[in-house]
């Protein structure tokens, strides 16, 4: 068990400090963090506060590589992953304002192989719909294409994959967070501007407001010598994993940045487009920052007593709400072992970002940090939000654990006996997904997916038409179930699945497959 005291008179200590709007003085936000780190077990973090135009806190903590022991800074790059959908939709802004583009113009104008699950949804959906999370489809639907990384699909693919999929909700309806979408939105700014999505934002955006050592795309990084490493957890040991590699585009997840050049980002939002010493020059007009800052696609308020906050949505690109009569806009972003939050509160002309390299622990401390630094300038009394987090990751974490435990368990102990594993083998086809296969490999059943080559894995007998994938891949915790579809005598026609974990993340979107078997030539 933690020992929290310490943590309670660093508490004590900031609640005597703070009244109504007094930010947290350095020495306070090192305190949070380094406590949030330990206590999250989270190997680096950089933080940057901006308030009214100057950066009063820009700052890094911890090791970019557990194994190396170099130490992250102000210009540490990580993966920002989601924050990057903040960048994809300010650069249709800019085509807007440039009047190449509007936000109703309909995706199949300018992408006419673009098709969606119907012809009146193919026909109506536009380019703000790309960007809102409300297409109908479900939550992460398709990101097996790109989750987990090094697959071979293409924009191609992509854009052939909507007609397949099954709608959750009516249309415009309902919010389902998407990535697919953005990374067509991507597709579509490179189509009108005649320059890859990269380029575009890195020469529209990036240049003009000084940000220098942050990056599109890991491949434009030349000198990656003060880029973090990605890690996780295992058997409470922090291990490093390899880097992400890129997408289609990198408009739902691609661009690699610092907080200190974060920090420029976060100024030329809370100056609603402008930059500049007085604030003489444009990025994007007032007009469409107000576009992407109204909310598009409603969602629940969490009306908590300590925000009082009645509304909540999503606009272009932002998460937006109210919270104690102050407008909340925010984003977060997660890929393996990389975890961000962005928060701006612009009634108070203060921003803070704050960037991890460590999962599960990064979305706890990027959540206790930005929560406890912003309730400081809301002129809120501290709360413990580490220990409050912290609880909640102890509680997911048992409650995961008994889950996956229980399923390993009964795999030891199934009866294989009558198991006939020719009645399993054979290749499988999801319209989306493609071929799978099913086959003997050492005397052991083996599933093998041909376009995701990071799913492939042993298959273990659970009960009844099912088995337990564990995935060779192991980076996160995906490992999932394989459930056969049987015919009268036992013979496999197809198979759907579903991930073990109850936390497993929502883009290893299993449940969206359908694989039908495909005969052999002997079948045939």
């Amino acid at each position: 068990m933690k020992n929290y005291l310490p943590l309670l008179f660093l508490l004590m200590s900031m609640s005597l400090d703070i009244s109504a709007q007094n930010p947290l003085s350095e020495k306070q936000i090192d305190s949070l963090v380094k406590a949030a780190m330990d206590t999250f077990n989270v190997a680096g973090v950089a933080v940057a506060v901006i308030k009214d135009d100057s950066i009063i806190h820009s700052k890094g903590y911890g090791y970019k590589n557990i194994d190396k022991k170099e130490k992250v800074d102000q210009n540490t790059n990580f993966a920002i992953a989601s924050n990057s959908k903040a960048f994809a939709c300010a650069a249709l802004a800019i085509l807007v304002d440039e009047e190449k583009i509007q936000w109703t113009d309909r995706v199949v104008d300018h992408i006419p192989e673009f098709k969606m699950y119907n012809s009146y949804v193919t026909e109506n959906f536009n380019i703000q719909d790309l960007l809102t999370h409300r297409s109908g489809l479900g939550l992460g639907i398709g990101d097996l294409m790109i989750f987990p990384d090094g697959s071979d699909f293409t924009m191609r693919d992509l854009l052939s994959s909507f007609q397949h999929f099954k709608p959750e909700s009516a249309f415009r309806t309902k919010f389902d967070y998407d990535n697919l979408l953005y990374l067509v939105a991507g597709e579509l700014t490179s189509r009108v501007s005649g320059m890859s999505w990269e380029d575009f934002v890195e020469q529209k955006i990036f240049r003009p407001i000084g940000i220098e050592s942050s990056y599109t795309a890991l491949s434009k990084m030349i000198d990656k010598s003060n880029l973090a490493s990605p890690h996780t957890v295992e058997q409470g040991e922090l291990k490093a994993l390899p880097n992400y590699q890129e997408m289609i585009n990198g408009a739902a997840a691609g661009i690699f940045a610092n907080v200190n050049d974060l920090s420029k980002w976060m100024k030329l939002q809370l100056n609603k487009g402008k930059y500049g010493d007085s604030l003489e020059n444009e990025v994007f007009s007032k007009k469409q920052h107000q576009e992407m800052w109204k909310i598009h696609t409603s969602l629940n308020a969490r009306n908590e007593e300590r925000y009082n906050s009645h509304f909540a949505g999503y606009g272009l690109g932002w998460f937006l709400k109210d919270v104690r009569g102050n407008m909340h806009v925010s984003h977060t972003g997660g890929l393996p072992g990389m975890l961000s939050k962005t928060v701006l509160i612009p009634d108070q002309n203060m921003g803070v970002v704050v960037l991890t390299n460590t999962e599960p622990g990064g979305a706890y401390v990027f959540t206790a940090v930005t929560n406890a630094i912003v309730d400081a300038y809301i002129g809120l009394e501290p709360k413990d939000w580490i220990h409050k987090y912290n609880e909640r990751l102890q509680k997911r974490k048992s409650k995961s654990d008994s889950i996956v435990t229980a399923v390993w368990e009964t795999v030891k102990k199934a009866n294989r006996k009558n198991l006939d594993k020719k009645n399993y083998i054979g290749t499988y086809k999801d319209p989306w997904f493609g071929k799978v296969n099913v086959l003997e490999k050492n005397k052991k059943l083996w599933f093998e997916c041909e376009r995701q080559p990071k799913l492939n894995g042993e298959m273990f007998y659970y009960k009844a038409n099912s088995f337990a994938i564990k995935w060779e891949y192991q980076d996160m915790k995906a490992d999932a179930f394989a459930i056969f579809k049987l015919d009268e005598e036992g013979m496999a026609e197809g198979l759907r699945m579903k991930g073990i974990a109850p936390d497993i993340d929502f883009s290893f979107d299993f449940e969206d497959l359908n694989f039908e078997r495909i005969p052999s030539e002997e079948e045939e």
